[in-house]
């Protein structure tokens, strides 16, 4: 279980998720080391007059995709130790 642990481990790092706001004006993409893959923002997401709505849809966009990422971890490490929840692990 510990090699398939580590395999594991190493393959969520070309595992993406992605998460969006805005009705997909702002999408992040995350792996699921929990690490920012990219950033794409709609040009008309972007008010000079409203930067914070801006900095709301980037952080709700990064926020989901945390969030998916965590879950699919979790999700992919469940089926190797079949729901053993072991401590410090996601």
């Amino acid at each position: 279980m510990q090699a398939d642990m580590a395999r594991l481990q190493e393959e969520l790092g070309n595992v993406t998720v992605e998460g969006q706001a805005g009705g997909g004006a702002v999408k992040v993409v995350a792996n699921c080391h929990q690490e920012l893959v990219s950033v794409k923002i709609d040009r008309n997401a972007v008010d000079p007059d409203d930067p914070e709505l801006l900095e709301d849809l980037v952080l709700t966009a990064v926020n989901e995709a945390l969030r998916k990422a965590r879950e699919t971890a979790a999700r992919e490490m469940e089926k190797i130790t079949g729901g053993l929840k072991i401590p410090g692990l996601f």
